[in-house]
């Protein structure tokens, strides 16, 4: 019943501009492209930069032998080594930008039982922040997380204080637990094995994910205003196929 009520809460604080569900014209509208890719090309090999096009990947030179991106008919098909490489695939491109964001084509292709898709924004340059995490979006086979990484759970402080009890196995405190949780919102969604179009923006202390056209989740966070998006990026557990990656600048 909380959680239900807690979903409820979220959707009525949805902005009038994202209850529109268009933040991908809002980009085009206040916003400069730049970069595309829609992957019409063959990769190079399987290390760090063989996509090409800028995208660099921070664990395939883990795993030299094995494939984990592959372009295919402009498809950029996404197979991570997980337990080989000890991470979750992560490819990331430069961005730029305070406020904007990201519009990608996508698709679960069912190779797998649990896909998933995380993207969002990284600053490598940003001090007591684990690896520059920064936010991100979560789509699992059930539900949409948004996550202020920043604040939260990568705050090397914050990170510290929950490792320490989780090494311990201890129950983590009510304060602790309270702070987590209060730096992302779940809410429910069914994934399929369809082509999507998902928009992930940045507008001010907020964060939005739209799917088809659709905000489904909203969340503000003082994480989600850091003034540099350095990298956008994709964390892939297991497959996901991507089509056509977009990002925009507004501010």
């Amino acid at each position: 019943m909380k959680r239900s009520l807690s979903i409820l809460l979220a959707s009525a604080l949805l902005p009038l501009t994202a209850m529109a569900g268009d933040d991908a014209a809002w980009l085009r509208e206040k916003g400069q492209m730049i970069f595309h890719d829609a992957f019409e090309r063959e990769e190079n090999g399987n290390l760090a930069k063989a996509i090409g096009n800028g995208w660099n990947s921070a664990t395939a030179d883990r795993v030299p032998q094995i494939k984990m991106a592959d372009l295919d008919g402009g498809i950029l098909k996404i197979a991570s080594a997980t337990k080989k490489a000890g991470h979750a695939a992560h490819i990331h491109h430069e961005a730029g930008f305070t406020d904007g964001g990201a519009v990608v084509r996508f698709r679960f292709p069912g190779l797998n039982p649990g896909e998933s898709l995380q993207l969002g924004f990284v600053d490598r340059e940003l001090k007591g922040v684990h690896a520059g995490h920064l936010c991100y979006g979560i789509l699992s086979q059930s539900s949409i997380t948004l996550i202020d990484h920043k604040t939260g759970v990568m705050n090397l402080e914050v990170k510290k204080k929950r490792d320490d009890f989780l090494a311990r196995k201890e129950k983590l405190p009510a304060d602790l637990e309270a702070l987590l949780n209060s730096k992302k919102v779940v809410v429910p969604w069914k994934a399929d094995h369809e082509w999507h179009e998902l928009v992930l923006v940045t507008e001010g202390d907020e964060m939005r994910l739209s799917v088809d056209g659709k905000v489904l989740a909203s969340h503000h966070s003082e994480g989600y205003a850091h003034p540099m998006k350095r990298w956008f990026s994709f964390l892939v557990p297991s497959t996901v196929w991507i089509d056509d990656v977009k990002i925009w600048k507004v501010k």
